[in-house]
């Protein structure tokens, strides 16, 4: 098996990028990193930094487990994978704004128009409409994996409603709150306006006649979503109220308004966490209790924005995501700056053929499956597993595709036993308003905690590391010796009170 990248030992960057991580490890005993590790866990659960996994029972009081030992980028690193993300980002959404258009990229055969008119994520309800500004990938997920030194791959995209950016902002928090003094041992990068940015965003693209300071609202499922503290949390960073189906109306008029206890206040801008089956039972599923009927009314009446668009979903289909290089060509009139994965589509008979004769090599996903269900690891499968998929594929081949499975770089994480290196992916957060395209450096670090697992999913247990970006400039001063005191109570106050 192919020898994993070590982020922190190999290639001509990583000795200056991790030189103070390596010696704050060698310094401090394993029992020390323990210990902090479960202050760690003890502080993300006083802030109910929970999820829910429905499938195991939907627990709600469960965590994410946090890993302590950061996640290191050097700035000339993140500068090029943000001009990658950038550059994905703006063809994607120029391809969802020409597939509920013109469709010129299918005409010109560029992609099988079957495989976009015929996927159950194209929403006919969108064709003909432009969203405000033209824009239908307001946040995006772009999730990132690395094999090399300058080796970064693609390895899918979220835009409908791509979540974990709270858990991006608490783990900085976590450990500004651990370990001051390793972080004042580096320029890392801020990330704390992202809150700011993406309120921004938001606003920016709200209808022309809403005036300088646009009503903005979150819409969440409620309670029971597995990323409900995410929707809350968010809402309360930016100052907007969070609601669910039932605190929405629309009028006659086709307008939206927020029940209050002061009288209906109009909304301008939905930033929706809730996935387009749900959003109007109108329009969508009938039965659907979490929507607001007659929303689309309003959206496609222009008095009202959607973040992010209906029908966006089309542009995360896994079966869509070998074309994204082409869509950067034939959008942009460039060379795709990030690349993609291999993927091998089991509809063609061809590509169907040379992944049923290499399951024990590939990695299958279902084309429409997220959070790491409906997967399977050839080199980790037993031999009834790859029997299960080989029979699936050739039931329902449109449902797959099948990668190379990438030796994933690896970082060090603490373990019971010791410090160990874990494979990582990065989910970097690109926002797109009218202003332009903004980010944050970094993102969300996924880890998989089990011993030589690649599955980073939370609901497959993985867990989550601080991603640092190192900014370029002078070196930090000495501050003294690398070990942190008794973490400080007031970020966490802060926190617990917002």
């Amino acid at each position: 098996m192919t020898t994993a990248f070590d982020e922190m030992r190999d290639g001509p960057l990583a000795q200056k990028t991790y030189a103070e991580i390596d010696a704050w490890l060698a310094e401090t005993p394993l029992s020390r990193l323990l210990d902090k590790s479960a202050e760690a866990e003890l502080l993300f659960r006083r802030l109910g930094i929970t999820f829910a996994v429905y499938g195991e029972g939907g627990d709600p009081e469960r965590l994410i487990p946090f890993d302590i030992i950061p996640r290191l980028i050097a700035a000339s690193e993140w500068q090029a994978l943000s001009a990658g993300l950038e550059q994905r980002v703006r063809a994607l959404n120029a391809f969802l704004l020409d597939v509920y258009g013109e469709q010129k990229i299918l005409k010109a055969g560029i992609i099988p128009s079957a495989l976009v008119l015929e996927n159950e994520a194209y929403q006919p309800h969108m064709v003909g409409f432009a969203p405000p500004g033209g824009i239908y990938t307001h946040i995006s997920g772009i999730d990132m994996v690395r094999t090399g030194p300058d080796a970064f791959f693609v390895l899918e995209d979220n835009c409908r409603t791509p979540s974990g950016v709270s858990y991006m902002l608490e783990n900085r928090e976590a450990m500004l709150r651990l370990f001051p003094r390793l972080c004042t041992r580096h320029r890392l990068a801020r990330i704390d306006r992202y809150p700011e940015h993406l309120l921004a965003t938001l606003k920016s693209v709200a209808p022309e006649r809403a005036g300088p300071d646009p009503n903005v609202v979150l819409l969440t499922p409620g309670s029971y979503n597995s990323a409900y503290y995410e929707h809350c949390f968010l809402a309360d960073e930016m100052g907007i109220e969070v609601v669910e189906g039932a605190d929405l109306f629309v009028d006659e008029q086709d307008l939206v308004f927020m029940r209050t206890t002061a009288g209906p206040k109009r909304v301008d801008v939905v930033y929706r966490r809730i996935d387009d089956d749900f959003l109007d039972p109108e329009v969508f599923r009938k039965d659907s209790l979490v929507g607001v009927p007659g929303i689309m009314r309003a959206y496609r009446a222009g008095n009202v924005t959607l973040a992010n668009a209906p029908g966006a979903g089309i542009a995360d289909d896994k079966a869509i995501y070998p074309f994204v290089p082409a869509m950067v060509k034939f959008y942009l009139g460039e060379e795709a700056k990030l690349a993609n994965v291999p993927t091998l589509l089991c509809e063609r008979d061809a590509d169907r053929a040379e992944v049923l004769a290499n399951l024990d090599k590939l990695v299958v996903k279902l084309a429409k499956g997220s959070g790491g269900y409906g997967m399977m690891i050839g080199p980790h499968a037993d031999e009834a597993m790859r029997a299960e998929f080989a029979r699936r594929i050739r039931e329902k081949p449109a449902d797959y595709i099948a990668q190379p499975t990438l030796a994933l770089s690896t970082v060090p994480c603490v373990a019971a036993d010791g410090i160990g290196p874990r494979h990582v992916d990065l989910r970097p957060f690109v926002l797109f308003g009218r202003e332009g395209v903004t980010m944050v450096p970094g993102g969300l670090t996924r880890v998989a905690l089990r011993s030589g697992s690649l599955v980073v999913n939370s609901s497959q247990g993985g867990g989550t590391k601080d991603t640092w970006v190192l900014e370029d400039g002078p070196d930090k001063p000495d501050l003294g010796a690398l070990e942190d005191g008794p973490a400080e109570d007031a970020p966490a106050q802060k926190q617990e009170q917002a």
